[in-house]
C-alpha cells in the first residue's frame, strides 16, 4: 500500500451506500406480474370491439357501394359514347372518301335496320348505293357492332330519327341526331348529337336527369 501510494496512483475510495431503504429480493414481483396480466388483457379484441369495427366496416361499405355502382355505370356510359362516336365518324369518312351514301341504323343481327329508335341491342354501317335506306344485298356493310353496351344500359335516339344518314359531301341529311344512354333507372347518363354537318359530339348531364322519352 506504500508503494502505491508513493507512485501517484489514488487508492479507490468506498462507495457511500444509497440513502433509504434498500429493497429487499422478490419485492418487485407484484408489479411486474401485474404488467404481464395488462400485456395479456390487451393482446386482443373484446367482443364489443369486435362488433364495433364490424359495425364500422359495414357502414363504410354502405356508403361506398353506391359510389362504386354509379361510377361503374359512368365508365360504361362513356364507352358507349365513344364506340358510337367512332363509329359515326367511319360512317361520314366511307360517305366522304367513297362518293357513296352511308348509314347507320340499329341492327340486332348485322343484316337489317330495326324498325324502332332502339340502339342498344346493336348497330350497322352500310353504303346505301339505291338509296332505300335498306341493307339490300348489293349494298356494302362496312362495320357490325352487336351487343355494344352493357345490358344495364338503354340506348336510344331521338323520336322519329331511327337511322343516321350522310350524304357523299359529309353531311348528315335531315334534323339533329340525338342518341340518349340512361341506365336501367331511366337516368339520364349521357348523350351523343349529330348537327346537320355530320359531326357528333358527346354530352354529360351535370345534374341527375330522367331519362328522354
Amino acid at each position: 500500500m506504500g508503494c502505491r501510494r508513493r507512485s501517484g496512483i489514488p487508492l479507490p475510495r468506498p462507495q457511500d451506500p444509497p440513502d433509504g431503504p434498500q429493497p429487499r429480493m422478490g419485492e418487485h414481483w407484484p408489479q411486474f406480474i401485474g404488467s404481464l396480466a395488462m400485456l395479456r388483457r390487451n393482446a386482443g379484441f373484446t367482443l364489443i370491439e369486435f362488433a364495433t369495427c364490424v359495425a364500422v366496416m359495414a357502414i363504410c361499405a354502405g356508403i361506398a357501394l353506391p359510389s362504386m355502382g354509379s361510377f361503374v355505370e359512368r365508365q360504361r356510359a362513356s364507352a358507349a359514347a365513344a364506340s358510337l362516336m367512332a363509329h359515326m365518324a367511319l360512317a361520314r369518312t366511307s360517305a366522304i372518301s367513297r362518293n357513296r351514301r352511308a348509314v347507320l341504323c340499329p341492327s340486332a343481327d348485322g343484316n337489317f335496320c330495326e324498325a324502332d329508335n332502339d340502339w342498344s341491342r346493336g348497330w350497322m354501317l352500310f353504303l346505301d348505293d339505291d338509296g332505300n335506306r335498306k341493307p339490300d344485298a348489293g349494298d356494302e356493310v362496312v362495320r357490325v357492332d352487336l351487343e355494344p353496351t352493357s345490358r344495364h344500359l338503354q340506348v336510344t335516339s331521338t323520336s322519329g330519327r331511327q337511322q343516321l344518314r350522310y350524304l357523299p359531301d359529309g353531311r348528315s341529311a335531315g334534323t339533329n341526331l340525338t342518341i340518349s344512354i340512361c341506365n336501367s333507372r331511366q337516368e339520364l347518363l349521357g348523350q351523343v348529337i349529330v348537327n346537320n354537318m355530320g359531326r357528333p359530339r358527346s354530352e354529360r348531364p351535370s345534374a341527375r336527369m330522367p331519362c328522354p322519352g
